[in-house]
């Protein structure tokens, strides 16, 4: 799958200052904690989960983008070689139900909003993954990890001549449930809101996810060993990433409506398939973006989409500060005002740095910036930081330090003056 172009992501002069290890929270420790899992090559794996490509980047998706784009660019201030790898799930019902209702091809539907989510991706200057994967270029490996887990006896065929679906059991590893650390009640009703089936007949418990779904009439289906069908949600991104990232790599992510089951199951599909203890060493999540105090979400219509804003002539900067005016963990609202603010303050940034003053401020500035992403993504204290610096004499203007500050702000936080 084509990604979209790289922004230029500047680099900031040694002379600025040391750079600071990333802290991030992790949901299963429950902890904020140092990166880890570098690579011998150096490079630092990082898996988010994309869209399913049914309808355009609204705010919701964009502020996950954005937060591990804030991510990735810390990586690589420190130096690190990111390896970023995102899915697509550009074969599943929700994306059928809406070309059915539309009255469109389910392919084209697809094709239509994998183009506009590049596009978005492009006007917000957000790194792109090195491998972009469809679902439906996956296919292959989906089966093979299929396959394994039949072999281990962590997968199993349901009685169902008609519909003969396999599923993967939630018994097949030990340490199934550490990454959510929800109890099993609040797992039931979470996997019945979010894609589940658990009164499927033939299953060993309500919980058991499906791997491999059976062909239905009406849908597309690949051959395989277990008969024709189509991969489950979340062996999608089990296979994707382990196949790219090895068995067990740095970083998985996503939005927190993803905790469970989705990132609960493919860790778990990828762990028991492949005999590893933990598929991430960080799992980490941002929160749920409202509007006006309300979840953002399709069945409610209040969805705020970034292709409207950047042709209403909104600042892709802007938005990203929007955005970043919370801190990413929490649930937070969008509003005008939040808007207006982010716009206002755009502004008052780009008159300060015409005047940015002593070499000294500005990379007391950097460090500043440094310290509070480097701690857990602190962007509301990274943000009040430029704030006061644009708010405070700041010396005698010297050469560079207009240019260390413009640099610095593209380079860590992707806001471009």
């Amino acid at each position: 799958m084509r990604s979209w172009p790289t922004p230029v992501v500047p680099r900031i002069d040694a002379a600025a200052g040391p750079t600071v290890p990333l802290t991030l929270y992790d949901t299963a420790d429950e902890a904020i904690r140092p990166v880890g899992g570098v690579k011998d090559d150096g490079s630092i794996g990082m898996y988010v989960c994309g869209i399913t490509p049914y309808d355009s980047t609204h705010l919701g998706h964009a502020a996950t983008y954005l937060t591990f784009d804030l991510i990735h660019r810390q990586l690589l201030d420190n130096g690190h070689e990111v390896h970023y790898v995102q899915n697509i799930t550009d074969v599943d019902d929700p994306l059928f139900e809406r070309a059915e209702r539309d009255g469109v091809d389910w392919r084209d539907l697809g094709n239509s909003q994998i183009d506009l989510f590049r596009s978005d991706m492009t006007d917000l200057s957000v790194i792109p993954p090195r491998d972009y994967i469809g679902a439906m270029e996956s296919i292959d490996e989906v089966i093979d990890l299929v396959q394994r887990l039949l072999d281990r006896g962590a997968a199993y065929v349901v009685d169902d001549p008609e519909y003969p679906d396999v599923y993967a059991s939630i018994t097949a590893t030990k340490q199934f449930g550490y990454e959510s650390n929800y109890d099993r009640a609040t797992m039931d009703e979470l996997f019945a809101e979010r894609g589940g089936d658990p009164d499927r007949a033939g299953k060993r418990d309500p919980l058991d996810a499906l791997v491999w779904r059976a062909h239905r009439d009406g849908e597309p289906a690949w051959e395989s060993p277990f008969g024709p069908g189509r991969p489950g949600w979340h062996i999608e991104c089990s296979a994707i990433a382990t196949n790219r990232l090895g068995e067990s790599f740095a970083i998985q992510g996503g939005g927190s409506d993803l905790i469970f089951p989705h990132h609960e199951f493919s860790a778990a599909h990828a762990e028991a398939g492949l005999g590893s203890e933990r598929m991430a060493g960080h799992y980490v999540h941002s929160g749920m973006i409202g509007l006006d105090g309300v979840k953002m979400s399709k069945s409610l219509g209040n969805l705020v989409f970034v292709s409207k804003l950047t042709a209403a002539g909104v600042d892709p900067s802007a938005i990203r500060l929007g955005v970043f005016a919370s801190h990413y963990r929490a649930n937070r609202d969008w509003s005008d005002t939040i808007l207006d603010t982010a716009t206002a303050r755009l502004d008052t940034w780009r008159q300060a740095v015409a005047h940015a003053g002593t070499l000294d401020s500005a990379r007391a500035l950097v460090q500043d910036l440094r310290a509070h992403l480097a701690a857990d993504v602190d962007t509301p204290g990274a943000l009040a930081n430029v704030d006061k610096w644009a708010s405070e004499p700041r010396g005698d203007d010297e050469d560079g330090a207009a240019e260390l500050v413009t640099t610095a702000l593209d380079s860590l936080l992707g806001v471009r003056l």
